[in-house]
């Protein structure tokens, strides 16, 4: 039986517990889940791209394993569909909040499908509670003085205040 290979993309600049909360149910639908971490120019990420390997892969250890997905963190530059094809994806997996999401990425099913057929786009709702968090707010929140800690995990909330103290003070 081939080996299912999942990837789950994004910036993840923080990490959330909306994306937690997404990579704990893709890893029940893959044996493997590949978290694509990409580099995008036109984002100002808070937090280099080392930083978000380590975080993702420090705040993920609980998740694989134990009859779940093993999970990787790559990161990659290309298009998502090169990339996907280069790691062996079959399923690229997204998380959706909202109905302005969904418009997004339905545009992007279109183009990928049309690059690759044989990868499926698997879309998972969020959980309620995390529907409304996205990593650009909560940055916004964490530069300002705000209380992120219910929108991460303490080790990212306690990285994430520690780098907006710095920006601050520059």
């Amino acid at each position: 039986m081939k080996r299912r290979i999942g990837l789950y993309p994004g910036t993840f600049d923080p990490l959330t517990l909306g994306h937690i909360d997404i990579i704990g149910r893709a890893v029940k639908l893959v044996d493997h889940l590949v978290i694509g971490v990409a580099t995008n120019p036109s984002k100002t990420p808070v937090f280099t791209l080392r930083e978000r390997l380590d975080i993702i892969r420090h705040e993920t250890v609980p998740l694989a394993g134990d009859g779940r997905a093993s999970i990787a963190v790559e990161t990659f530059e290309t298009l998502l569909i090169q990339f996907a094809e280069q790691i062996g994806a079959s399923v690229i997996v997204r998380g959706l909040r909202a109905v302005s999401d969904f418009e997004y990425e339905f545009q992007m099913v279109g183009m990928n499908q049309r690059l690759n057929p044989e990868i499926e786009t698997v879309f998972l709702m969020a959980d309620p509670r995390h529907q409304a968090i996205a990593s650009r707010l909560v940055k916004e929140i964490a530069m300002l003085g705000g209380d992120i800690t219910s929108f991460t995990t303490p080790y990212v909330a306690e990285l994430l205040i520690k780098r907006c103290n710095e920006l601050r003070n520059k």
